[in-house]
């Protein structure tokens, strides 16, 4: 079996289990605290992955953003930031977002072979891009990225990836902080499709942390014999 990176899914939502509503204004979840911790993971890791539809609707340039954190991944022989990476089939994506022009590090597109051609002469300046067949598979990415050197990678969505990677079992750790407040909307984004996920009753997950940031909590589940407290 190829090997793939350990992999962390993280996210917040609100109470009622949602990412976002359905306004045209992303919805504000997270805290201070918590933005500081999700800072922390990223520091900690070599690549962050989101979906190209993160990067369309919410435009993340998906750096770390402390200055100490930085200066200590430079010192320890790292670049400043972790790699970028996304996923795609459409390819519908623009070259100068802040995603693909902030930050020296590595930027790696994923995308389907009939739009390979389409996103390489519009994305190929910016970024690797890389062939990874129909459909794109979440643990072919993985592995392709252990072999470019990742050996931590941090999932931050949205929520169609994070399905993928939790229904192809291609994750050791899920992260969730949950907001104080109620969405109540049922055309709001949930955090997961549906989908036969491989953690039901009979096989539970493994609460490894719970943690107060501010207002938010955290819920810190290992779920593969990767991850330990």
């Amino acid at each position: 079996m190829a090997e793939r990176p350990y992999t962390l899914l993280n996210c917040c939502l609100s109470l009622d289990g949602y990412l976002d509503d359905a306004s045209p204004h992303r919805l504000v979840l997270s805290n201070d605290a918590d933005l500081d911790r999700v800072d922390e993971l990223r520091a900690g890791c070599d690549a962050i992955l989101v979906g190209a539809a993160t990067i369309r609707n919410d435009n993340p340039r998906l750096q770390v953003r402390s200055g100490v954190r930085v200066r200590e991944r430079v010192a320890a022989g790292q670049t400043p930031g972790p790699k970028k990476v996304t996923l795609t089939g459409l390819a519908k994506l623009d070259p100068g977002a802040p995603f693909f022009t902030n930050g020296s590090e590595e930027k790696l597109v994923y995308c389907c072979t009939e739009t390979f051609g389409a996103a390489r002469a519009t994305l190929g300046p910016v970024a690797t891009v890389v062939d990874a067949g129909t459909p794109v598979r979440v643990g072919a990415v993985a592995e392709d990225l252990h072999r470019r050197g990742v050996r931590r990678l941090l999932v931050e969505g949205g929520a169609s990836v994070l399905s993928q990677f939790l229904l192809e079992e291609v994750a050791d750790e899920l992260q969730v902080a949950v907001a104080p407040f109620l969405v109540g909307d049922s055309t709001g984004r949930r955090f997961l499709d549906d989908g036969r996920y491989p953690w039901t009753t009979h096989r539970r997950a493994r609460l490894l942390e719970t943690r107060t940031l501010g207002d938010v909590v955290l819920l810190r589940y290992g779920l593969s014999d990767r991850c330990d407290a």
